[in-house]
């Protein structure tokens, strides 16, 4: 990204569990969105670090948790972030503290962007229908079938769902995926 968006005083919630997210899904946002100016805080499943892994199976780096799902306050952020890695999108999925604050920031019309397999936190909270995204290509059907439009490139940003949405398919698109999120803190 050749021209850094100033994003001073924008907060972000990055949502994550403790093991398994993919790490340039969560690494190379918190460096872009830091490096802007933005508070990005990390809530994990877990207290303490967040182990990310590479290609879902090589050690990555580790990630402080800055906080739980469970004590954060998503009203206070103006955008969600939910990367993917297929171990992490999958049991994050499955932590209800983790669907409530993706309803939260929809309902009340903050932006959400999540990438590669993190939009299966927004099919489990029913919030794709209406709504046009991509992901990883193996989350299409169940796109689909929560009543979204699947579409394979390397960003989308949609309202149709009633909030804004920025999807992006694997840490290939960061660049496109980041350029948007800046453009929807800055709306």
């Amino acid at each position: 990204m050749a021209d850094q968006t100033d994003l001073t005083g924008k907060r972000v919630l990055a949502i994550v569990t403790s093991y398994g997210v993919e790490q340039d899904e969560l690494v190379v946002p918190l460096e872009h969105l830091r490096g802007a100016g933005a508070e990005v805080v990390v809530a994990s499943d877990e207290a303490g670090e967040v182990r990310t892994l590479v290609g879902d199976k090589d050690p990555g780096r580790t990630v402080p948790a800055d906080t739980g799902l469970q004590d954060v306050d998503g009203a206070s952020f103006d955008l969600l972030l939910v990367p993917g890695g297929t171990l992490n999108a999958d049991a994050l999925r499955l932590q209800d503290r983790a669907v409530e604050l993706v309803r939260e920031f929809a309902t009340s019309g903050r932006p959400v962007a999540a990438i590669c397999h993190g939009p299966w936190a927004l099919v489990e909270a029913d919030l794709v229908r209406g709504a046009t995204l991509t992901s990883y290509p193996s989350l299409a059907t169940d796109v689909r079938n929560a009543g979204g439009t699947w579409v394979d490139r390397a960003v989308v940003h949609d309202d149709g769902a009633g909030f804004p949405l920025v999807t992006s398919r694997t840490p290939d698109d960061l660049d496109d995926f980041l350029g948007q999120v800046d453009a929807v803190l800055t709306a």
